[in-house]
Formats: C-alpha cells, structure tokens, sequence
C-alpha cells in the first residue's frame, strides 16, 4: 500500500468517525483570512522618496502610501500650467477679429453707397475671413496646451502611489532611495470584510446554498459568535479528500476582528439533508 493510499484511507475513516457533522452536532474548523491581499507597487520605475506608512497601519482608499522622486515631472507642469493660462494671443486675435469684421461692415456700407469698388469690398471680406482663422487657431493652440498641462499632470501623479482599497499595511517591502523596478512598495490587506474559508464533507453537497447565513466562533479569548454569508460553493468536490469549500463573507465594520486566527462554523439548520423529491410516476 502506497504512502498516498494510506492517507486516503486515513482521511476516510476521519470523516466516517466525524459523522455528527452531517446534523450540524459539531461546528466545522475554518480560518479567517483577509478578503482581498495587494502587493501595492509602481506603475513607472523611479527612486522612492518617501514612504508614508508603517506596517500595522491603517489605510483608506487613495490614501498616499508612497511618494517617488519627480522633479522633472513637478517641473513639466509648472511649464504646462504657465502656457496653458496665457490669453494674450487670444485676446489679440480676438481684437484682431473685431477690427475686421467692422471694417467688412464699413465696406458692405460704402459699396451700396458707391463710395469703394467691389474689389475693397472683397479684400475686406478676406480679410476678416483670415483673422477669424487666426481666432480659431489661437482657440485650439489653447485647448493643445490645456491637453498638455492634463498630460504633465498625469505623469506627475503617476509617482505618487496610493492605497487601492481600504486595509491594514501588512509589509512594507521599500524605504526613501530605494529603486523602484517590479518590486513592490507595500501590501494592503481588506479586513472589512473578512473572507472564511470551510472544508466540507461531500455528504453535505447541496445543503447550503449561496445566501445562507452561518454562525462563525473566532478561536480568540472571549471572542463571540459572528453572522457571516455565504458566498461562493465550490461546484467541484475534491476526490481523494471527498470534500468540497465553501467561502464566507463576515463583517469587520469596526476592525475589531484581526485577520489570520482559526475559527469554528456552525452549519445550523443548512447542515438538514435535501429533501428527496417525488418521482410523478409513482
């Protein structure tokens, strides 16, 4: 018999002794994990300078957690900024604009009183049509600038790295003039909520369902009993173990739970066996 056999068997005769489970006698081990685990990194390489946390603290969503040197970027917005805020050019072909359009109207006057020829009249036409031209291109020389300035500041934003959720700091893998390349700066862990994970025997397949509502017992001093839901059933069952998991979703709202311990689940009532269902023919 194979070592691999024995445990098989070994794990068999487990369950058969753990058979209270089946009537929800007993509550199921489980352990109680973060709900979401980010190593938080760079999107562009670049030196650190600075980090704004520690490990154990606690972090909201687009928090800054870490700065990188930019001061090529700090200085391509301040270009930007400056370029996109001046009206000079605009104003002057705004002016330049105004002028022309009188002047065509002067024309437009003095041709029906037979003072000029057609051809002032149409050279003040032109006129006005190239300083409107101008005005246009002066308008859109100012939106390329303003797209400019959203540019330099988006590259500047990339070196400012922020939490991508809310958590706990659990590592802080970087300091202030370190090098950024793939490594990551700091790993975020989701407390709220937290996720338990549950071994079930197969025999119990088909009695809890998405939705139910199980009572979990963290493996802390005096900690007491917690509803959590049911969130995800495996639809696969492990055949060596003839087991299958199931994931749960318990409430932290005021981070008083830590993640990591050991804890027990009670299936309650969802451990009742399905009902047969009626074969019509009979």
């Amino acid at each position: 018999m194979t070592m691999r056999s024995a445990a098989r068997i070994g794990f068999a005769a487990l369950l058969s002794a753990a058979s209270p489970w089946v009537s929800g006698a007993q509550p199921l081990g489980c352990l109680i994990e973060p709900s979401r685990m980010v190593d938080v990194g760079s999107p562009v390489i670049g030196v650190v300078e600075a980090v704004k946390v520690e490990r154990g603290d606690r972090v909201a969503k687009g928090q800054v957690v870490a700065m990188l040197r930019a001061d090529v970027e700090r200085a391509a917005v301040g270009v930007a900024s400056s370029r996109a805020k001046v009206s000079a050019e605009i104003q002057a072909a705004q002016s330049n604009y105004e002028l022309a359009r009188q002047k065509l109207a002067r024309a437009q006057d003095l041709v029906s009183k037979k003072f000029i020829s057609d051809q002032a009249l149409e050279q003040a036409r032109a006129e006005a049509e190239v300083a409107e031209q101008r005005l246009v291109q002066a308008k859109d020389q100012r939106r390329i600038w303003g797209r400019e300035l959203q540019l330099a500041e988006a590259q500047l934003e990339l070196r400012t790295i922020r939490s991508p959720a809310d958590g706990v700091i659990v590592e802080r893998y970087m300091s202030g003039g370190e090098r950024v390349e793939e490594k990551p700066i700091v790993r975020v862990a989701t407390t709220n909520p937290l996720r338990v994970e549950v071994v079930i025997p197969a025999s119990l397949y088909g009695t809890i369902k998405v939705g139910s509502s199980l009572t979990v017992t963290p493996e802390l001093p005096n900690a007491k009993p917690r509803q959590a839901k049911v969130v995800l059933v495996d639809s696969i069952i492990d055949g060596p173990s003839n087991t299958f998991r199931i994931r749960l979703e318990l409430p932290n709202p005021n981070y008083s739970l830590p993640a990591g311990p050991r804890c027990k689940v009670d299936l309650g009532v969802d451990a009742n066996p399905p009902v047969a269902e009626r074969d019509p023919k009979r």
